[in-house]
């Protein structure tokens, strides 16, 4: 499984590598990983590519110049831009740019970058600033930023996109930062979370991990994973042939107030489609007869449901009207599994008394708010819970004694003892109405077969991205993807892996 380490203690497992290996050693495993990623990105032969180096002041810009020392030795053409004294460098990284200049690496002076010209490169290697960067890019260095960023051909970030907060992954500097936008990121000694959520996804490309073999022993025990099937793979059993819809629970979906029919719909289908063995739609208001696509759901007024039977998702097109609070504050008391979206969260958001409910509930719920929601349950500004979504998730989490799904790029799962994981699955095409709608259904059925709350969302936000991801590369998407459509998509994922168990 793929943990992640937040930056101090990515610099403590350093620190206790470095005190038992000799100088130099993690430097030059650093550089040597870096070389080989950068030879399998090139389009052709070493001997026939033209690599740029940007070496930084740092030992990220000595871990790129051991770098370039590789990629000479393998044959290719290699300057470096250093954007510092080589005196002024630390001891690793001076000793670095010594063996790259004996490899025949070229040092270009910065003052000569302006006058290059971007196409001749077939890639670019950012080393500039690894994961202590504090302050935003400015002058010299956002100049050489655009500049690379402008640039066609390929660019492989050490460690993390210089300008990217490792742990966050909003740029550094906000509005006013700018960062390299890599197509690969090789980051070293252990994953971090700012290269998979908020920015990262866009400034880091594909993203490869390398260990620097340092002992298992220096690692402490991680609070944060990338979410992958292994974190759930347990849950997933086949199904016995002596099975009845009854083994696999109900689902009950409240929501539908005028003018938003659908969500309600889309959560149900679902659910459905996921595995529930039956499916409930409760409307607030007056209920269509069934639904014409999905006539097994059988459609009903909430108000006329057993809500101590079944697994609710409620909130889906839910609205913010009196009934829709009452509906709400009768499921709060059921003795029920209970999935809170949309609307629900923004009502919860609006009643402290129950809040305080959300927590002392039997049983813990599940919560999966957008940004937005968010940002109303704690009180804050979008912009807030955008800065830091690991924190945030961690707090909704630890104030409701949930588990939360904070959505978006690189949505997080938390839970109540700090336990976060990052979501590694998923594109543009989910930014549509309903995709939220479909998640919570997915989240309700799995409950309603008998899956843990933790492995249950872990399981749907990774289902519900993967979906997206193959209608993309099908060609559906992601302009124009729409939320129905990934629920068959999501149904054929979950039997291929029940299948491959």
């Amino acid at each position: 499984m793929s943990a992640i380490y937040p930056v101090a203690e990515i610099r403590k497992i350093e620190q206790a590598a470095l005190r038992e290996l000799p100088p130099y050693s993690l430097m030059q495993r650093a550089g040597q990983a870096a070389a080989q990623a950068a030879l399998r990105m090139l389009p052709g032969p070493a001997h026939a590519a033209a690599i740029l180096v940007l070496a930084g002041p740092g030992n990220n810009g000595g871990d790129a110049l051991e770098a370039a020392a590789g990629l000479a030795k393998a044959g290719a053409e290699v300057v470096a831009l250093l954007k510092t004294a080589p005196w002024q460098l630390p001891a690793d990284a001076a000793q670095a740019l010594s063996r790259a200049q004996q490899r025949g690496v070229h040092l270009m002076p910065p003052e000569q970058f302006a006058k290059i010209d971007g196409s001749q490169w077939t890639l670019v290697i950012d080393g500039l600033f690894g994961i202590g960067l504090g302050r935003a890019l400015e002058g010299e260095w956002r100049s050489l930023v655009l500049a690379v960023n402008a640039m066609a051909c390929p660019v492989l970030a050490l460690d993390v996109p210089s300008g990217l907060d490792a742990d966050t992954g909003v740029v550094v500097g906000g509005t006013a930062g700018i960062a390299i936008q890599a197509s690969h990121t090789i980051t070293f000694i252990a994953d971090k979370a700012g290269l998979h959520t908020c920015d990262g996804p866009d400034y880091a490309g594909k993203v490869e991990v390398a260990t620097l073999a340092i002992a298992e022993n220096h690692f402490p025990t991680p609070h944060m994973w990338l979410n992958q099937p292994q974190l759930f793979a347990e849950y997933l059993r086949p199904r016995r042939l002596n099975s009845h819809k009854g083994n696999f629970g109900d689902v009950a979906v409240i929501g539908g107030a005028a003018g938003m029919a659908g969500a309600p719909i889309l959560a149900a289908r679902a659910a459905a489609k996921c595995g529930a063995g039956r499916v409930f739609v409760g409307y607030a208001e007056q209920p269509p007869a069934y639904d014409s696509a999905q006539p097994e759901l059988m459609c009903r007024h909430a108000a006329d449901l057993d809500f101590s039977s079944a697994v609710l998702v409620v909130g889906p097109g839910l609205g913010m009207a009196d009934d829709a609070l009452t509906l709400l504050t009768r499921a709060l008391a059921a003795l029920s599994w209970l999935v809170l979206d949309a609307d629900a969260l923004n009502l919860l958001a609006r009643q402290p008394q129950l809040q305080a409910q959300v927590a002392q509930r039997q049983h813990a719920v599940l919560m999966t708010p957008h940004p937005l929601e968010a940002a109303r349950l704690l009180g804050v500004s979008t912009s807030e819970i955008q800065a830091d979504r690991i924190a945030a998730a961690r707090t909704l989490a630890s104030r409701f004694n949930a588990v939360v799904v904070l959505k978006g790029a690189g949505s997080i799962i938390a839970r109540a003892d700090g336990a976060a994981v990052v979501n590694s699955t998923g594109n543009p095409a989910l930014a549509t109405a309903g995709s939220g709608d479909v998640l919570s259904g997915i989240c309700g059925a799995l409950l309603a077969q008998g899956w843990p709350q933790w492995e249950a969302a872990l399981a749907a936000v990774w289902l519900h991205g993967r979906a997206a991801d193959q209608l993309v590369a099908q060609g559906i998407g992601p302009i124009g993807l729409t939320a129905g459509e990934l629920i068959p998509e999501i149904r054929l994922l979950l039997n291929q892996l029940l299948q491959d168990r």
